[in-house]
Order: structure tokens, then C-alpha cells, then sequence
């Protein structure tokens, strides 16, 4: 039972949110962490800023707290880290001009191996039918 609780505790994702970074207001600080999952730590870069313990990820949580404290709502703070960090710093970049070759591309690549695979497939079957069978 022990031994199941500890590897149950090690697969539980780490939470680098400090005690004295959480809000007073509950309603603040869900979507401070709702926010804090969406942004990436730029030092890790795989891991959002509620999960990294880098200090720049902390700076990133503060931030974030501090703006929601002054009223500004989530599209804000993602427009105030997107100037400071760039595109980069969400995990879901947006919609826009300048991303729309990052959203386009998983089509684009699925359209050409599947252009690629029909041609494959019917280069296979043209061979089979002009190959004289023994």
C-alpha cells in the first residue's frame, strides 16, 4: 500500500506554485493557474510556468497575479506576455497572419502524405496489372 502511494505521489505532476504566490481570492487565483498552465516557461520551454520552478517561470506566476490583481482580464495579460516573450510564450499561439503557416502546416503535411500514398499506391497497382503473371 505504501509503495503504491509513493509511485502515485511521483506521477502526480510537481506544482512549483509557492504558498506565498497564491491569491487571497479564490476566483483570482483559478484563473491565475488557469493562465499560468497556458503560458510556457521560457527557460524549460516544455514545461507552463505553474509547473516550472524556474525564476523566471516565478517572475512569469507574479506577474500574471499582480495584472489580474489590477483588472485586466485574461486576453490582456496573454497580449502583455506575448510583447514581452513573443508568440512563443503560449502553448496555443493564436490565430493570426503571422501564425497562420504553424496552424496551416499538420494539414499541409497530412495533404502531401496522402497525395504521396495515393500516388504510391497506384504506381504499385499500374505495375501489378502490366507485370505478365507465370
Amino acid at each position: 500500500m505504501r509503495v503504491m502511494l509513493m509511485i502515485l505521489l511521483m506521477l502526480a505532476p510537481a506544482q512549483a506554485l509557492d504558498p506565498g504566490e497564491a491569491l487571497a481570492d479564490p476566483i483570482l487565483e483559478s484563473r491565475a493557474r488557469a493562465l499560468s498552465q497556458e503560458l510556457r516557461c521560457m527557460v524549460c520551454q516544455n514545461q507552463s510556468i505553474d509547473d516550472s520552478d524556474a525564476p523566471l517561470a516565478k517572475d512569469l506566476r507574479l506577474f500574471v497575479r499582480a495584472r489580474l490583481q489590477a483588472g485586466d482580464s485574461d486576453a490582456d495579460i496573454r497580449a502583455a506576455v506575448v510583447t514581452r516573450y513573443g508568440e512563443f510564450a503560449l502553448f496555443r499561439p493564436r490565430l493570426a497572419p503571422h501564425t497562420m503557416v504553424l496552424w496551416a502546416m499538420p494539414l499541409v503535411i497530412l495533404l502531401c502524405g496522402g497525395f504521396l500514398a495515393w500516388r504510391l499506391v497506384r504506381q504499385t497497382a499500374r505495375q501489378n496489372t502490366s507485370t505478365p503473371s507465370q
